[in-house]
């Protein structure tokens, strides 16, 4: 029946499909299903009949077919029907078959009417059959019965429009001969989803009802309406036939004979009728194949690769064997060594774009988080001028001293110097915590062996643990070195011959100018121990005013409605004029931030907020003021000098006690440890996980290797059929105008 390669063709595609399934995963070819599309009682059931050569679908008047049904036609011996959703059961009668489809069809709609879009899966193997996928769908009906819901077209067109609009999926538009053609509802729906009609079909059924005198020939032709792939004319068999139990081979010959004799289609009878429709499908579906296979051999070949270097270690593998397990450990953790190294050391080979690494946290907690963890620990400006205080006061005791002692100096440094043991500690913890989390990334290699995963964590970790207390004593020794000589001969220490120690520079704007002065105006300003300056701006060339800061407090201004700026002034406290005539200096900024942080700094120069009372005696005498000031800058200064030694010194000594020796522990002594904790066969005993994945490789890969083979099978000199030229099809368009258009040779049929 048709040409012998196309008829080879098909079964190999079934034989590619065996083949995935036996692995479990579907063949995806995504080969052309072919949907039947037509109003209510046009006569679908029939031609799909007719192509399995059986009587097994519903039928009766009204909407009958209520579920798509997708039925897949195979070829074979034996001919026999099996659902898909009782697997298994074998159906020899056909009766039972549509039993069967009246009773899941109602199980999911109810007896009365109602559809539903869930479709039921039949297989219908037969000898009499090609192999096909075809899908009935419900008729296209516009008047809701029983319990039908309203918008029951729009339902139904939904339906439709779920499988035709898919483009592997060929569509047979069934109108029946009786009626007018160009209201066909089929042939609308087509054009909508294949304006080209590269695979629309049209068949025109009831050919035998029209009214005498009348035909279908100029439609048959493709000469009235045409289609790019044109007609084919099918008779099927009238109610009568079928309640008469008139079988399907009879009707085909009746059909054969009617073409032959009918004077109207007796010159295209070999083109008409459903042997005809069979094969011009089965032609599609093999230019379909051959089109897909290309591809679809890549798309296997680069599966295959990707499998075979997993393939090949497993197929010689013997779970059991000492010798393997013994090989496996040592390959194992040389693994887990070298991704460790790489994780902490960095490497340009796989690179992770998504996470940091481990080392590159560590480095981010030596260079970032430590360094803040150090500012953090800054003290409170206000509480550290009133230890200076106090600690000038003790130290001079019942005398008046005229100097200001070192002793304070020292005294207050080592507070500070000590207050650093904790961001330090931290800092460990933090690298600790990174190293734990690194060990247990690389450990997830392991997987496939769950007890050498376990241990191996468990005796790095401890290792971890162990040198933990070590690298803090050493941290806190650092500590305590500083705290053991405070080296005020240090080069970079400003010394105690400081004069005038600039505390803040910075733009701020002096509010209260007058309009007729320039009005507000910004300047550059230097605030020392001694005094307050302002430049015309920051190369500090021309000085506009220098301000001592003898007798004067801070206190905050309003923020005008108009103002964007921030306000806070400086006043005398003996109501003196601050600044040529102005009795206060108001001096503005971009933020509250700003405010507050130019409050501190006059702080340390002497210069107190007007809010702020002295508590416990604390004198605001100038004389100590200055002396607070001095050693407040000193102990800055050091303090600088202790931070970057000590930001400089750990991370080395966390790298040495730490990382590097866990490097060294891991390359050296984690075999030696493994091997001394216990039996070495138990701890490479696999995961059931990964005896599952050999097997399932191993199939994969088979299965891989026969559909290659398969496809190599298939013979090169399979005919591909070349596509119909274009037709107008623009009567489809435009079918207003036709629908009152009344053709001779279509006119309906009346009762008949």
């Amino acid at each position: 029946m048709g040409n012998r390669g196309m008829e080879e063709l098909i079964p190999l595609v079934n034989k590619l499909q065996d083949a995935f399934s036996s692995i479990g995963q579907a063949c995806n070819l995504d080969l052309p299903q072919i949907a039947v599309v037509g109003g209510q009682s046009a006569g679908k059931s029939s031609v799909l009949e007719n192509f399995v050569g059986r009587d097994f679908l519903p039928r009766g008047s009204g909407i009958v077919t209520r579920r798509p049904l997708v039925l897949q036609l195979i070829n074979s011996s034996a001919e026999w029907a099996e659902f898909l959703h009782c697997k298994g059961k074998k159906f020899t009668d056909f009766d039972e078959v549509r039993q069967e489809i009246e009773g899941e069809t109602d199980r999911v709609t109810g007896a009365n009417k109602g559809i539903s879009p869930v479709p039921i899966n039949l297989r219908v193997y037969s000898p009499n059959v090609l192999n096909l996928t075809l899908i009935d769908l419900p008729g296209i009906t516009k008047v809701p019965v029983g319990d039908q819901p309203a918008d029951i077209e729009q339902q139904i067109r939904d339906m439709i429009m779920q499988f035709i609009t898919r483009e592997s999926c060929l569509i047979l538009a069934v109108t029946p001969a009786n009626t007018d053609l160009a209201n066909s509802d089929a042939l609308k729906l087509a054009k909508d989803v294949d304006p080209q009609g590269l695979r629309t079909i049209g068949v025109i059924t009831k050919l035998d009802l029209m009214d005498e005198g009348t035909d279908a020939r100029d439609v048959l032709e493709n000469k009235l309406l045409p289609l790019r792939r044109g007609y084919i004319g099918v008779v099927n068999r009238s109610q009568k036939d079928i309640d008469g139990r008139k079988d399907i081979k009879a009707a085909l010959e009746a059909e054969r004979k009617f073409f032959l004799s009918h004077p109207a289609y007796r010159h295209m009878a070999e083109k008409m009728g459903t042997p005809r429709l069979q094969k011009m499908l089965n032609q599609q579906l093999t230019n379909h194949i051959r089109d897909t296979l290309p591809a679809f051999r890549s798309k296997l070949q680069s599966q295959l690769l990707a499998l075979d270097k997993e393939a090949e270690e497993y197929r010689g593998y013997r779970p059991d064997d000492p010798s393997r397990k013994t090989k496996q450990l040592l390959q194992m953790v040389q693994q887990f060594s070298v991704d460790f190294e790489k994780r902490i050391e960095g490497s340009g080979d796989q690179v992770d774009t998504v996470e940091l690494s481990g080392g590159a946290k560590i480095n981010r907690i030596f260079h970032e988080r430590f360094p803040f963890e150090l500012v953090k620990m800054e003290c409170d400006e206000k509480e550290m001028r009133r230890e200076i205080s106090y600690a000038i006061k003790n130290i001079h005791g019942i005398r008046t001293g005229l100097f200001t002692p070192d002793m304070a100096f020292e005294a207050i440094v080592k507070k500070q110097v000590i207050k650093l043991k904790e961001p330090c500690v931290k800092c460990v913890d933090m690298v600790i915590q990174e190293l734990i989390n690194t060990v247990r990334q690389c450990s997830n290699k392991l997987e496939c062996f769950p007890m050498l995963r376990e241990e191996t964590e468990r005796i790095v970790t401890s290792h971890i643990r162990d040198r933990e207390s070590r690298a803090k004593d050493q941290v806190l020794l650092l500590i305590d070195i500083q705290l053991s000589y405070i080296n005020t001969n240090h080069e970079d220490f400003i010394g105690f011959g400081l004069s005038v120690d600039v505390i803040r520079k910075g733009w701020l704007t002096i509010n209260n100018i007058s309009i007729m002065k320039g009005g507000a105006k910004e300047y550059w300003f230097v605030l020392t121990a001694e005094s307050l300056s302002w430049f015309k701006d920051d190369e500090e060339k021309e000085k506009k005013y220098m301000l001592p800061l003898d007798n004067l407090k801070v206190r905050d201004v309003e923020k005008s409605f108009m103002s964007s700026k921030h306000i806070f002034c400086i006043f005398n406290t003996e109501s003196r004029n601050v600044y040529k005539d102005n009795r206060t200096l108001e001096l503005a900024c971009d933020s509250q931030d700003d405010v507050d942080s130019w409050k501190s700094s006059l702080l340390r120069a002497g210069v107190e907020s007007e809010k702020t009372t002295s508590t416990d005696n604390f004198s605001m005498d100038p004389q100590l003021e200055r002396k607070v000031e001095t050693i407040r800058n000193l102990v800055d200064s050091y303090m600088a000098i202790v931070n970057k030694c000590i930001r400089d010194l750990m991370p080395k000594t966390i790298m040495h006690l730490m990382i590097n020796n866990v490097k060294d522990f891991i390359n050296a002594e984690l075999l030696a440890q493994l091997y001394s904790a216990g039996d070495q066969n138990a701890l490479m005993d696999e995961s059931q996980e990964q005896a599952q994945r050999r097997d399932e490789v191993l199939r994969t890969h088979q299965a891989l290797k026969e559909a290659l083979a398969i496809i190599g099978d298939i013979s090169t000199s399979t005919i591909t059929v070349p596509l119909p030229p274009p037709v107008d099809t623009s009567w489809l368009t435009f079918t207003h105008l036709t629908q009152s258009y009344h053709h001779p040779h279509l006119h309906k049929a009346g009762n008949s």
